[in-house]
């Protein structure tokens, strides 16, 4: 498995802080916006992981795993959800929908980088 990673989020300090730590490990980090053309994004660029926030616009971030996970291509790929809506209904609502690891923000570095490595680990 490679290191690329595509973060799809909307908040402009999020995405800095999280290339910031992707990139400090390794990582090569793609980043997109819009939640509408998200799926057409992981599809064409085909990363070993994707950081997907929940509250996207355009599309929201349980649509674009439920459209994910229904193409067998990206049926297993790793996929880690930041959400600012840490509600247990959200939660289940991304478990059913087949996220990989669901994380409230906000976060820890460390936090992030264990999510990370653990997916990228059981994805091998």
């Amino acid at each position: 498995m490679g290191k690329h990673v595509l973060l799809v989020e909307d908040e402009i300090n999020i995405i800095e802080a999280m290339q910031f730590l992707l990139s400090r490990e390794g990582w090569d980090v793609d980043t997109h916006s819009d939640g509408a053309t998200a799926v057409d994004k992981v599809r064409a660029m085909k990363p070993d992981l994707v950081v997907l926030d929940y509250m996207l616009p355009g599309k929201n971030g349980i649509d674009i795993l439920t459209e994910l996970r229904a193409d067998p291509e990206f049926a297993r790929l790793p996929i880690l959800m930041l959400t600012a809506r840490g509600q247990g209904r959200d939660r289940e609502l991304a478990e059913k929908a087949g996220v990989s690891r669901f994380m409230t923000k906000p976060f820890s570095n460390t936090e992030v980088m264990t999510a990370v490595r653990d997916l990228v680990q059981l994805a091998q």
